[in-house]
């Protein structure tokens, strides 16, 4: 981590103590957690204060913990039975669940301070309520707008006082949140245009669905440290 992130983590620390607790970084990036009822207090102070001067919000981004961490198929021989969660699960189209895990969803605010020439993320938990929900940052960062809507789009989260939350990627029929962990690959419904009917048809999806791991492991030199030494010995 470098010396201005440092600096800048300190003056964090200080300014906001136990409303932000730091997150270790693989990529060197200075990284926060807080509560969602912390966000709008934490965020305008990040904007306005001088020490901060995060005046530019430069993406938001939707994220689902589900099976975060799991192994989907694991195993160190030969095997004909192994398939991915985009074959394994159900199809859904609207999740009705009475409540979520506390941590699944998240959203993620990507701020930067032209002014001291550094940047800063910060992580939100939707909680457990169905549907997620946040507060939105519009009125703080005008860019918001078109970052959260998309986000409610693909992943189903509110912000509580957007201005105009609506998809908008995808169609305006369209059902449930394609991000999600639980969507199915290939989704649940295709859509066509019928040129004798002159409309837009629905129908029932038929497209096969996809297996994203291998259902082989093959035991030869590409993969087998054993085998490749052999053959370079023989």
């Amino acid at each position: 981590m470098s010396n201005r992130n440092e600096k800048l983590a300190s003056k964090i620390d200080i300014r906001f103590g136990d409303q932000v607790a730091r997150i270790a970084s693989t990529c060197c990036e200075l990284t926060y957690e807080l509560d969602r009822d912390d966000l709008l207090k934490v965020a305008t102070a990040l904007r306005n204060e001088a020490d901060f001067g995060f005046e530019m919000l430069i993406d938001v981004c939707g994220l689902d913990y589900l099976h975060y961490g799991d192994t989907e198929w694991a195993t160190n021989s030969a095997s004909g039975t192994g398939f991915s969660r985009g074959v394994e699960r159900k199809p859904v189209i609207l999740d009705e669940a009475d409540e979520f895990d506390s941590k699944r969803f998240a959203v993620v605010y990507h701020l930067l301070s032209i002014q001291n020439n550094i940047r800063l993320r910060l992580r939100v938990y939707t909680g457990t309520a169905n549907p997620p929900i946040v507060k939105s940052v519009v009125d703080i960062w005008n860019g918001a707008n078109w970052f959260e809507r998309e986000v409610f789009d693909l992943f189903g989260i509110m912000f509580e006082g957007h201005p105009d939350l609506r998809r908008i990627l995808t169609d305006y029929g369209f059902i449930g949140h394609p991000f999600r962990k639980d969507f199915p690959i290939m989704g649940n419904t295709e859509v066509s245009y019928d040129t004798e009917q002159g409309r837009v048809m629905y129908k029932p999806v038929s497209i096969e669905p996809r297996t994203l791991v291998p259902r082989v492991i093959r035991d030869d030199n590409r993969y087998s440290t054993d085998l490749r030494d052999a053959n370079k010995d023989g």
